[in-house]
C-alpha cells in the first residue's frame, strides 16, 4: 500500500523505507517551535532533566508574541526567562519586541519552515506550515524541552482523510470560509489524530493566505496536521525566502485514506462558527440580527496581507458603527510596515478601528480586547469556546475578515458583498 504525503514525511525523518497508520516511531526534527507562554515551561523541563545544551542552535524558534509588549509582571518574566534561555544558548531564530510577529504567520514569511519539514511547536496551531508542504504538529512543553535537547520527537503515525477541492471561490469568500465550512460539516472531532490531506483542481484558485489559514484551523477539527501539495504557488512563495531547500512530497496514486470528501469552492458562502464551538456554522446571511460590541480582524488564522487588504476594501472611506470596538492586528512587523506604506493604517483610523502591534492578545482573552459581561466580538480568530476572549458569559463569532469587517460597519453581523 501506498504512503500520503504525511506519511512519506514522516518515514523519510525516521529513516525508514514506508510508514503505516498507528505506527509509532522516533523522527528527527526539523525545526523545534515556542512562544513567550510555551518556552518557560519548556525551559524548565529542559533543566530539570539535566540537558546543558540545544540540539541544534538553528533550528529552534522562539518567538514572544501572545503578551508582548509585556502586559504585566509574570508576562514579563516570562519573556525574561526566554531571553536568557535564547541568549545562553545562541538560538538563532528569536524573536522578541520590534522583530516579532505572530509565531506563524512569522515563520513562513521569514523563510524559517519548508517543504518537506517535520516541524513541532508547543502551539497547538502548528499545524499551519502543512500549507507549505510540510508536517507540522503542535506538541506538548515536556516534547518542546525534549526536541530542544535531541532534535527527535515520538509520533503515532496518523492516517488521513482527504478533501478533493474542485471549483473556485467566490469574490467575497476565502480560505477561512472554506475550513469553517469543512468543520461545519465534519465537526470538531471529525478528524481526529488523522491528517486532513487537500487534494484537487480547485487548490489551483486558492492563495498561500488562504492555505495557511486553511491549515492553521485543521486542529479543531481535532486533526493531527493538515497539509497541501506544493504547486506553483508554494514554490513562487518559498523561491528566495527559505533558508532550506524545499524538498517535494507527493502521495502516492494507491495511498489509502479513510475517506475522501469532496468540497465545491463555489458553492462556499460567507460562514460563521457561532458560540462556543468551531462546528456551529452558519450563513453570515443568516445572522443578521446579531448585533456585536467588538471586532477583531488579526491573530495567526487572519493576520496576513490579503487579510489586511480584505479589511481595507471594506473599510475605507466608510466608519465604523456606533458602539463598536475595531481592532486590527496586522501579524507580523512586516505585514504592519506594508498596511503603514500602503495607506492602509490611515485608512482604518479615519474609519475609527485601531492598529495594534502584532499580539495573539485578544484571541486568548489576554489582552488588547478582552471581552466583559454579556459583549459579543466578531473575529478572524480560531476558537470561540467559552469564555475564549474574555469573561464566561461573553460570546465569540468566527468569520473571515471580509464578514469582520462588514460587520464593523453596520454593528451587526453582516455577509460581505463581491467586490
Amino acid at each position: 500500500m501506498g504512503m500520503t504525503m504525511t506519511q512519506k514525511i514522516l518515514a523519510a525523518h525516521a529513516g525508514l523505507t514506508s510508514v503505516s497508520a498507528g505506527q509509532l516511531i522516533s523522527a528527527k526534527l526539523d525545526i523545534v517551535l515556542g512562544n513567550d507562554i510555551t518556552t518557560p515551561v519548556a525551559i524548565n523541563e529542559f533543566t530539570k532533566n539535566g540537558f546543558d545544551s540545544v540540539f541544534d542552535k538553528d533550528r529552534i524558534a522562539i518567538v514572544l508574541d501572545h503578551f508582548v509588549p509585556n502586559k504585566d509582571i509574570k508576562a514579563a518574566q516570562q519573556s525574561k526567562q526566554c531571553r536568557e534561555f535564547a541568549c545562553a544558548h545562541c538560538v538563532s531564530h528569536f524573536y522578541d519586541v520590534g522583530k516579532m510577529g505572530i509565531e506563524h504567520a512569522l515563520l513562513p514569511e521569514q523563510g524559517v519552515v519548508t517543504a518537506g519539514d517535520c516541524i513541532i511547536g508547543a502551539d497547538s496551531h502548528t499545524c499551519t506550515y502543512g500549507a507549505l508542504g510540510a508536517f507540522s504538529t503542535g506538541v506538548g512543553s515536556t516534547d518542546m524541552a525534549a526536541g530542544m535537547a535531541t532534535g527527535k520527537a515520538w509520533f503515532k503515525v496518523p492516517s488521513a482523510i482527504r478533501f478533493e477541492l474542485t471549483g473556485k471561490l467566490p469574490a467575497n469568500c476565502s480560505g477561512k470560509d472554506v475550513i469553517l465550512t469543512i468543520i461545519g460539516k465534519i465537526g470538531v472531532d471529525g478528524a481526529l489524530y488523522k491528517s486532513m490531506e487537500f487534494t484537487g483542481d480547485g487548490i489551483a484558485s486558492l492563495s498561500m493566505d488562504d492555505r495557511l489559514c486553511i491549515c492553521n484551523m485543521a486542529i479543531e477539527a481535532g486533526a493531527k496536521n493538515g497539509i497541501f501539495p506544493v504547486d506553483e504557488t508554494t514554490l513562487r512563495y518559498m523561491e528566495g525566502r527559505c533558508e532550506r531547500t524545499p524538498v517535494v512530497y507527493t502521495a502516492d496514486p494507491d495511498a489509502e485514506y479513510e475517506q475522501t470528501i469532496v468540497i465545491d469552492l463555489s458553492q462556499i458562502v460567507p460562514t460563521v462558527a457561532c458560540p462556543h464551538l468551531p462546528e456551529n456554522t452558519h450563513p453570515a446571511a443568516e445572522l443578521g440580527d446579531i448585533q456585536i460590541d467588538q471586532v477583531v480582524i488579526g491573530s495567526c488564522t487572519n493576520g496576513r496581507m490579503e487579510d489586511m487588504e480584505a479589511a481595507y476594501r471594506t473599510l475605507k472611506g466608510q466608519t465604523v458603527a456606533p458602539g463598536v470596538r475595531c481592532i486590527l492586528i496586522p501579524a507580523t512587523m512586516q505585514v504592519y510596515r506594508e498596511c503603514v506604506e500602503r495607506g492602509y493604517v490611515t485608512a482604518f483610523l479615519d474609519a475609527g478601528a485601531i492598529v495594534s502591534t502584532p499580539t495573539c492578545g485578544p484571541c486568548l482573552g489576554g489582552y488588547m480586547g478582552i471581552l466583559a459581561e454579556g459583549e459579543r466580538c466578531i473575529a478572524t480568530t480560531n476558537r470561540n469556546f467559552v469564555g475564549r476572549m474574555g469573561h464566561v458569559n461573553s460570546e465569540v463569532y468566527l468569520a473571515s475578515p471580509a464578514t469582520a469587517a462588514a460587520s464593523a460597519l453596520t454593528g451587526y453581523i453582516t455577509a460581505p458583498k463581491e467586490v
